[in-house]
Protein backbone atom coordinates (compact mmCIF):
# COMPACT_ATOMS: atom_id res chain seq x y z
CA UNK A 1 0.00 0.00 0.00
CA UNK A 2 1.04 3.37 0.17
CA UNK A 3 0.17 6.81 0.94
CA UNK A 4 -0.42 10.58 -0.80
CA UNK A 5 2.86 11.04 0.41
CA UNK A 6 5.53 12.26 -2.23
CA UNK A 7 9.43 12.31 -0.95
CA UNK A 8 11.92 13.18 -2.99
CA UNK A 9 13.90 10.31 -4.63
CA UNK A 10 17.07 11.00 -3.26
CA UNK A 11 16.11 11.03 0.42
CA UNK A 12 14.80 8.05 2.87
CA UNK A 13 11.60 9.21 4.10
CA UNK A 14 9.37 8.92 7.65
CA UNK A 15 5.91 8.28 7.36
CA UNK A 16 5.65 12.09 7.75
CA UNK A 17 7.08 12.98 4.13
CA UNK A 18 10.06 14.20 6.15
CA UNK A 19 14.00 13.09 5.65
CA UNK A 20 15.10 10.90 8.21
CA UNK A 21 18.04 12.42 10.28
CA UNK A 22 21.44 10.21 9.81
CA UNK A 23 22.72 10.94 12.84
CA UNK A 24 24.59 8.44 14.72
CA UNK A 25 21.98 8.15 17.90
CA UNK A 26 23.58 6.34 21.05
CA UNK A 27 21.55 3.55 22.57
CA UNK A 28 18.65 3.84 24.19
CA UNK A 29 19.42 2.59 27.54
CA UNK A 30 16.23 3.45 29.23
CA UNK A 31 14.55 1.00 26.76
CA UNK A 32 17.67 -1.89 27.09
CA UNK A 33 18.07 -2.16 30.73
CA UNK A 34 14.22 -2.03 31.42
CA UNK A 35 13.75 -4.51 29.52
CA UNK A 36 16.55 -6.84 30.54
CA UNK A 37 15.09 -6.66 34.19
CA UNK A 38 11.52 -7.01 33.23
CA UNK A 39 13.21 -10.17 31.29
CA UNK A 40 15.09 -11.19 34.59
CA UNK A 41 12.46 -10.42 36.59
CA UNK A 42 9.60 -12.88 34.07
CA UNK A 43 12.17 -15.66 34.21
CA UNK A 44 13.31 -15.59 37.99
CA UNK A 45 9.17 -16.24 38.49
CA UNK A 46 9.09 -19.05 36.21
CA UNK A 47 12.25 -20.51 37.37
CA UNK A 48 12.44 -19.34 40.69
CA UNK A 49 8.98 -19.40 41.66
CA UNK A 50 8.12 -21.74 44.96
CA UNK A 51 11.67 -21.47 46.29
CA UNK A 52 11.19 -21.22 50.07
CA UNK A 53 14.46 -18.89 50.49
CA UNK A 54 13.29 -15.73 47.93
CA UNK A 55 12.56 -12.40 50.09
CA UNK A 56 8.89 -11.46 49.95
CA UNK A 57 9.74 -8.10 47.98
CA UNK A 58 11.49 -10.61 45.08
CA UNK A 59 8.51 -12.58 44.71
CA UNK A 60 6.08 -9.85 44.54
CA UNK A 61 8.15 -7.89 41.82
CA UNK A 62 9.24 -10.88 39.24
CA UNK A 63 5.05 -12.26 40.41
CA UNK A 64 3.65 -9.12 39.21
CA UNK A 65 6.04 -8.68 36.02
CA UNK A 66 4.48 -12.00 35.18
CA UNK A 67 1.07 -12.10 35.79
CA UNK A 68 1.24 -7.87 33.86
CA UNK A 69 3.05 -9.37 30.92
CA UNK A 70 0.93 -12.32 30.69
CA UNK A 71 -2.32 -10.00 30.63
CA UNK A 72 -0.70 -7.56 28.25
CA UNK A 73 0.92 -9.10 25.64
CA UNK A 74 -2.12 -9.79 23.26
CA UNK A 75 -2.80 -5.89 23.54
CA UNK A 76 0.47 -5.08 22.81
CA UNK A 77 0.99 -6.75 19.42
CA UNK A 78 -2.26 -6.19 18.25
CA UNK A 79 -1.07 -2.54 18.52
CA UNK A 80 2.28 -3.18 16.77
CA UNK A 81 -0.03 -4.43 14.16
CA UNK A 82 -2.42 -1.24 13.99
CA UNK A 83 0.69 0.97 13.95
CA UNK A 84 2.26 -0.98 11.02
CA UNK A 85 -1.29 -1.00 9.23
CA UNK A 86 -1.68 2.86 9.80
CA UNK A 87 1.77 3.77 8.41
CA UNK A 88 0.59 2.31 5.29
CA UNK A 89 -2.83 4.17 5.04
CA UNK A 90 -3.05 7.05 3.20
CA UNK A 91 -4.03 10.02 4.66
CA UNK A 92 -6.76 10.86 3.22
CA UNK A 93 -8.52 7.81 4.49
CA UNK A 94 -7.48 8.03 8.08
CA UNK A 95 -8.34 11.79 8.15
CA UNK A 96 -11.89 10.67 6.59
CA UNK A 97 -12.54 8.14 9.43
CA UNK A 98 -11.40 10.52 12.02
CA UNK A 99 -13.92 13.64 10.56
CA UNK A 100 -12.52 17.06 10.02
CA UNK A 101 -10.08 18.84 12.56
CA UNK A 102 -10.32 21.33 14.50
CA UNK A 103 -14.56 20.41 14.75
CA UNK A 104 -16.60 19.05 17.43
CA UNK A 105 -17.78 15.96 15.12
CA UNK A 106 -14.15 15.19 14.61
CA UNK A 107 -13.32 15.03 18.18
CA UNK A 108 -16.59 13.08 18.86
CA UNK A 109 -14.98 10.74 15.50
CA UNK A 110 -12.31 10.08 17.09
CA UNK A 111 -13.46 9.47 20.91
CA UNK A 112 -16.12 6.66 19.59
CA UNK A 113 -12.58 5.40 18.20
CA UNK A 114 -10.92 4.77 20.78
CA UNK A 115 -13.24 3.49 22.23
CA UNK A 116 -14.01 0.95 19.42
CA UNK A 117 -10.61 -0.27 19.20
CA UNK A 118 -9.88 -3.29 21.64
CA UNK A 119 -6.71 -2.29 23.10
CA UNK A 120 -4.54 -2.17 26.54
CA UNK A 121 -4.11 1.55 27.51
CA UNK A 122 0.08 1.29 26.35
CA UNK A 123 -1.29 0.19 22.91
CA UNK A 124 -3.56 2.54 22.46
CA UNK A 125 -0.75 4.91 22.77
CA UNK A 126 1.36 3.73 20.40
CA UNK A 127 -2.20 3.80 18.02
CA UNK A 128 -2.76 7.29 19.10
CA UNK A 129 0.81 8.73 18.36
CA UNK A 130 0.76 6.94 14.84
CA UNK A 131 -2.75 9.15 14.28
CA UNK A 132 -1.03 12.23 15.10
CA UNK A 133 1.83 11.59 12.61
CA UNK A 134 -0.81 10.80 10.17
CA UNK A 135 -2.19 14.44 11.09
CA UNK A 136 -4.73 14.16 13.06
CA UNK A 137 -5.83 17.53 15.26
CA UNK A 138 -4.49 18.26 19.01
CA UNK A 139 -8.36 17.78 20.27
CA UNK A 140 -8.30 14.65 18.40
CA UNK A 141 -5.51 12.89 20.00
CA UNK A 142 -6.50 13.95 23.24
CA UNK A 143 -10.09 12.51 22.84
CA UNK A 144 -8.99 9.24 21.43
CA UNK A 145 -6.50 8.27 24.48
CA UNK A 146 -8.36 9.99 27.11
CA UNK A 147 -11.65 8.14 26.39
CA UNK A 148 -10.27 4.75 24.83
CA UNK A 149 -7.59 3.08 27.76
CA UNK A 150 -10.40 0.94 30.12
CA UNK A 151 -13.28 1.02 27.42
CA UNK A 152 -12.46 -1.26 24.88
CA UNK A 153 -14.73 -4.10 24.75
CA UNK A 154 -12.90 -6.64 26.86
CA UNK A 155 -12.06 -4.59 29.62
CA UNK A 156 -15.56 -3.42 29.87
CA UNK A 157 -16.80 -6.85 29.84
CA UNK A 158 -14.30 -7.32 33.00
CA UNK A 159 -16.17 -4.69 34.23
CA UNK A 160 -19.23 -5.76 34.15
CA UNK A 161 -18.82 -8.61 36.10
CA UNK A 162 -16.99 -6.83 38.49
CA UNK A 163 -18.83 -3.62 39.51
CA UNK A 164 -22.10 -4.28 37.49
CA UNK A 165 -23.75 -2.70 34.66
CA UNK A 166 -25.24 0.17 36.03
CA UNK A 167 -21.38 1.64 37.39
CA UNK A 168 -19.80 0.08 34.47
CA UNK A 169 -21.83 2.25 31.57
CA UNK A 170 -21.81 5.24 34.02
CA UNK A 171 -18.18 4.61 33.84
CA UNK A 172 -17.86 4.86 30.23
CA UNK A 173 -20.41 7.58 29.25
CA UNK A 174 -18.61 9.97 31.94
CA UNK A 175 -15.02 9.16 30.49
CA UNK A 176 -16.16 9.77 27.07
CA UNK A 177 -17.88 13.13 27.84
CA UNK A 178 -14.72 13.85 29.42
CA UNK A 179 -12.70 13.15 26.37
CA UNK A 180 -14.63 15.16 24.14
CA UNK A 181 -15.31 18.53 26.44
CA UNK A 182 -10.89 18.06 26.61
CA UNK A 183 -10.49 17.59 22.80
CA UNK A 184 -12.44 20.93 22.32
CA UNK A 185 -10.79 22.96 24.75
CA UNK A 186 -7.04 21.43 23.52
CA UNK A 187 -8.65 22.87 19.84
CA UNK A 188 -9.31 25.77 21.21
CA UNK A 189 -5.90 26.33 22.31
CA UNK A 190 -4.56 25.64 19.45
CA UNK A 191 -6.99 28.05 17.31
CA UNK A 192 -5.82 30.47 20.05
CA UNK A 193 -2.35 29.51 18.98
CA UNK A 194 -1.93 29.28 23.31
CA UNK A 195 -0.87 25.38 22.27
CA UNK A 196 1.16 24.70 18.27
CA UNK A 197 -0.98 23.01 16.06
CA UNK A 198 -0.25 19.45 14.29
CA UNK A 199 2.80 20.03 11.93
CA UNK A 200 2.16 16.61 10.62
CA UNK A 201 -1.29 18.48 9.19
CA UNK A 202 -1.61 18.34 5.66
CA UNK A 203 -4.17 21.20 4.79
CA UNK A 204 -5.64 23.65 7.18
CA UNK A 205 -8.02 22.81 9.57
CA UNK A 206 -10.65 25.03 8.04
CA UNK A 207 -10.21 23.19 4.44
CA UNK A 208 -13.04 21.24 3.20
CA UNK A 209 -10.75 17.65 2.75
CA UNK A 210 -12.21 14.90 5.29
CA UNK A 211 -15.89 14.49 3.60
CA UNK A 212 -14.87 11.63 0.71
CA UNK A 213 -16.89 8.29 1.74
CA UNK A 214 -14.59 5.93 3.44
CA UNK A 215 -15.97 2.89 2.11
CA UNK A 216 -14.66 3.07 -1.64
CA UNK A 217 -11.24 3.97 0.02
CA UNK A 218 -11.19 1.28 1.83
CA UNK A 219 -12.40 -1.60 -1.18
CA UNK A 220 -9.65 0.46 -3.35
CA UNK A 221 -6.96 -0.25 -0.64
CA UNK A 222 -7.85 -3.80 0.18
CA UNK A 223 -8.00 -4.45 -3.68
CA UNK A 224 -4.02 -3.14 -3.93
CA UNK A 225 -2.57 -4.69 -0.54
CA UNK A 226 0.34 -7.05 -0.87
CA UNK A 227 -0.65 -10.12 1.42
CA UNK A 228 2.48 -11.76 0.92
CA UNK A 229 4.59 -13.08 4.14
CA UNK A 230 7.14 -10.79 3.06
CA UNK A 231 5.05 -7.70 3.18
CA UNK A 232 3.62 -8.90 6.23
CA UNK A 233 6.53 -9.10 7.77
CA UNK A 234 7.57 -5.80 6.31
CA UNK A 235 4.38 -4.66 7.85
CA UNK A 236 5.03 -6.25 11.63
CA UNK A 237 8.78 -5.29 12.24
CA UNK A 238 8.06 -1.27 10.61
CA UNK A 239 5.14 -1.70 13.90
CA UNK A 240 7.78 -2.80 16.05
CA UNK A 241 10.43 -0.62 15.05
CA UNK A 242 7.97 2.93 15.62
CA UNK A 243 6.13 1.76 18.89
CA UNK A 244 9.57 1.88 20.25
CA UNK A 245 9.07 5.28 22.05
CA UNK A 246 6.17 3.51 24.30
CA UNK A 247 8.41 0.47 24.69
CA UNK A 248 10.57 2.23 26.59
CA UNK A 249 8.67 4.28 29.47
CA UNK A 250 6.06 0.89 29.45
CA UNK A 251 8.92 -1.10 30.33
CA UNK A 252 10.05 1.12 32.97
CA UNK A 253 6.27 1.63 34.19
CA UNK A 254 6.20 -1.99 34.92
CA UNK A 255 9.65 -1.99 36.88
CA UNK A 256 8.07 1.08 39.34
CA UNK A 257 4.83 -0.33 39.25
CA UNK A 258 6.00 -4.06 40.64
CA UNK A 259 8.42 -1.86 43.08
CA UNK A 260 5.33 -0.30 44.56
CA UNK A 261 3.13 -3.40 44.99
CA UNK A 262 6.04 -4.62 46.92
CA UNK A 263 6.60 -1.87 49.30
CA UNK A 264 2.85 -0.54 49.89
CA UNK A 265 0.58 -3.17 51.56
CA UNK A 266 -2.70 -3.94 49.63
CA UNK A 267 -5.11 -3.78 52.62
CA UNK A 268 -3.66 0.02 52.39
CA UNK A 269 -6.19 0.20 49.06
CA UNK A 270 -9.55 -1.54 51.09
CA UNK A 271 -8.39 0.95 54.09
CA UNK A 272 -7.88 4.58 53.17
CA UNK A 273 -9.93 5.00 49.57
CA UNK A 274 -13.47 5.80 51.47
CA UNK A 275 -15.87 7.94 50.05
CA UNK A 276 -14.64 11.45 51.10
CA UNK A 277 -12.68 14.54 50.10
CA UNK A 278 -9.33 13.19 51.76
CA UNK A 279 -10.13 9.67 50.17
CA UNK A 280 -10.77 10.88 46.65
CA UNK A 281 -7.29 13.05 46.98
CA UNK A 282 -5.60 9.83 48.02
CA UNK A 283 -6.71 7.66 44.87
CA UNK A 284 -5.56 10.63 43.30
CA UNK A 285 -2.17 10.78 44.42
CA UNK A 286 -1.99 6.88 44.06
CA UNK A 287 -3.07 6.60 40.53
CA UNK A 288 -0.33 9.45 40.17
CA UNK A 289 2.28 7.18 41.32
CA UNK A 290 1.54 3.77 40.43
CA UNK A 291 2.23 2.99 36.40
CA UNK A 292 -0.71 0.21 35.33
CA UNK A 293 -1.67 -0.66 32.09
CA UNK A 294 -5.43 -0.75 31.66
CA UNK A 295 -5.85 -4.57 32.90
CA UNK A 296 -4.08 -3.67 36.09
CA UNK A 297 -6.25 -0.50 37.06
CA UNK A 298 -9.59 -1.87 36.61
CA UNK A 299 -9.92 -4.73 38.95
CA UNK A 300 -8.11 -2.26 41.97
CA UNK A 301 -10.54 0.57 40.46
CA UNK A 302 -13.53 -1.87 40.89
CA UNK A 303 -12.07 -3.37 44.57
CA UNK A 304 -12.36 0.02 45.53
CA UNK A 305 -15.85 0.70 44.33
CA UNK A 306 -16.95 -2.25 46.14
CA UNK A 307 -14.97 -2.98 49.09
CA UNK A 308 -14.54 1.14 49.79
CA UNK A 309 -17.92 1.78 48.39
CA UNK A 310 -16.66 4.65 47.05
CA UNK A 311 -17.84 4.82 43.21
CA UNK A 312 -16.19 7.95 42.19
CA UNK A 313 -12.60 6.76 43.90
CA UNK A 314 -12.78 4.25 41.52
CA UNK A 315 -13.87 6.82 38.67
CA UNK A 316 -10.87 8.50 39.10
CA UNK A 317 -8.10 5.81 40.08
CA UNK A 318 -8.89 5.22 36.19
CA UNK A 319 -9.54 8.18 34.88
CA UNK A 320 -6.31 9.82 36.62
CA UNK A 321 -4.01 7.45 35.41
CA UNK A 322 -4.69 8.97 32.47
CA UNK A 323 -3.89 12.16 33.08
CA UNK A 324 -0.64 11.80 35.49
CA UNK A 325 0.70 8.54 33.95
CA UNK A 326 4.08 9.67 33.05
CA UNK A 327 4.54 6.99 30.48
CA UNK A 328 1.80 9.23 28.29
CA UNK A 329 2.86 12.41 29.14
CA UNK A 330 6.31 11.59 28.15
CA UNK A 331 5.33 9.39 25.16
CA UNK A 332 2.73 13.06 23.68
CA UNK A 333 5.61 15.71 25.10
CA UNK A 334 7.92 12.75 22.33
CA UNK A 335 5.64 12.92 19.48
CA UNK A 336 4.45 16.37 19.51
CA UNK A 337 7.70 17.84 20.55
CA UNK A 338 5.99 19.90 23.05
CA UNK A 339 6.19 20.18 27.31
CA UNK A 340 3.78 22.73 27.32
CA UNK A 341 1.03 20.02 25.08
CA UNK A 342 2.13 17.30 27.55
CA UNK A 343 1.89 19.23 31.18
CA UNK A 344 -1.80 20.31 29.81
CA UNK A 345 -3.62 17.30 29.90
CA UNK A 346 -3.43 16.51 33.62
CA UNK A 347 -3.97 20.49 33.87
CA UNK A 348 -7.47 20.35 32.08
CA UNK A 349 -8.18 16.54 33.01
CA UNK A 350 -7.90 16.54 36.57
CA UNK A 351 -10.38 19.21 37.32
CA UNK A 352 -13.15 17.23 35.50
CA UNK A 353 -12.28 14.14 36.78
CA UNK A 354 -12.50 14.93 40.68
CA UNK A 355 -15.71 17.10 40.23
CA UNK A 356 -17.27 13.90 38.72
CA UNK A 357 -15.86 11.62 41.13
CA UNK A 358 -16.92 13.72 44.25
CA UNK A 359 -20.45 13.87 42.68
CA UNK A 360 -20.36 9.91 42.36
CA UNK A 361 -19.37 9.24 46.03
CA UNK A 362 -22.42 11.73 46.58
CA UNK A 363 -24.91 8.86 44.84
Amino acid sequence: MSNNCSPEPEKPTSSCCEPEQKTQQRPDFLLWISATLVLLSYLGHVFLNGQPSLPEWFVVITSGIYELINTMWWGLAMAVVFVGLLDRIPRDLVMSALGQGGTVKGIVRATFAGVMLDLCSHGILMVGTKLYERGASLGQLMAFLIASPWNSLSLTIILITLIGWGWTLAFVALSMVIGIITGIIFDRLVSAKVLPANPNAAVEQNAPTTNTAIAPQIVALLKQADYSPKAIGNLLWDGLKDSRMVFRWLLFGLLLATSIRAFVPTDTYQTLFGPTVAGLFLTLVVATIIEVCSEGSTPIAADILTRAAAPGNGFTFLMAGVATDYTEVMVIRDTTKSWKIALFLPLLILPQVLLVGYLLNQV
